[in-house]
């Protein structure tokens, strides 16, 4: 009994710890004083108000949620047509494929975002919000392919050779049978590549061209200078967002999953 204690001390001092520095976060972008630090002052909304003032922050905002959801529409639709290549069909190599699909979550980001700098270099293509777009959906897709995959392998055929005997052609047992099954995967892997986007400043650090700034990017520039409180208020912002996004995701899923029951 005196080892599992041990156990649940330890792992709560783990936790702790972990969560701690966003804990601070929440707190300080509420902090009245200028300065950060504890205690706190008072209770005010002024950074959220100084946060939607900043023409610079609201434009890498922008730009933030267009890259991510871009790359969550590309990501996905690549991720599914994929799986479904490899799970219903006899492809050579497919073990190959799906390894080669995954191999980005498994290559060091810098690795990755610096080989794509040098590759399109040699093409002589330059840096662009397009190539932002490609760069975030290669980062994106294993995590869709992963993810749909796995839930599509426990689909049965048998749902969809049914709509193909009553006459469905490939298109329309796709549309009414194999997606409504696929669909909490899909808004998973979405979410996984909209988050995996929006959250991501090592390789858009690489590939973003010159005057473009994501909200990652911006605070980076922003810590450079001096820490200002609205880097706080930022940071409350992105977390509801990256946090509150999957909840959102996890409780649409849990609908259509009891929807079709």
């Amino acid at each position: 009994m005196r080892a599992w204690s041990l156990i649940r001390v330890y792992s709560i001092a783990v936790y702790m710890f972990m969560f701690a520095p966003i804990a601070v976060v929440l707190l300080l972008a509420f902090n009245a004083s200028q300065f950060g630090g504890f205690p706190i002052k008072g209770f005010s909304f002024r950074w959220f108000v100084r946060l939607y003032d900043n023409a610079a922050i609201m434009r890498a905002f922008r730009t933030s949620l267009e890259l991510g959801l871009l790359t969550s529409v590309l990501a996905t639709t690549l991720g599914i047509l994929a799986c479904l290549a490899l799970a219903r069909y006899r492809i050579p190599g497919r073990d190959w494929i799906t390894t080669l699909l995954i191999s980005p979550v498994l290559v060091p980001e810098t690795v990755l975002a610096v080989g794509l700098l040098l590759f399109l270099r040699w093409l002589a293509i330059p840096q662009s919000f397009l190539l932002l777009v490609v760069g975030h959906t290669i980062l994106a897709l294993p995590f869709v392919v992963l993810v749909v995959q796995a839930r599509l392998v426990g689909i049965r055929k048998d749902y969809e050779e049914a709509a193909r005997s009553l006459g469905a052609n490939p298109f329309q047992t796709f549309w009414s049978v194999t997606l409504p099954l696929l669909l909490p995967a899909v808004f998973a892997g979405a979410l996984f590549a909209f988050t995996v986007s929006f959250d991501n400043i090592t390789a858009t650090i690489f590939w973003r061209p010159a005057g473009l700034e994501t909200v990652p990017t911006q605070i980076f520039g922003m810590l450079r200078n001096s820490i200002s409180p609205e880097i706080n208020a930022l940071g409350f912002v992105m977390i509801v967002i990256t946090v509150g996004v999957p909840l959102m995701a996890g409780g649409v899923a849990r609908y259509f999953a009891r929807k079709r029951q």
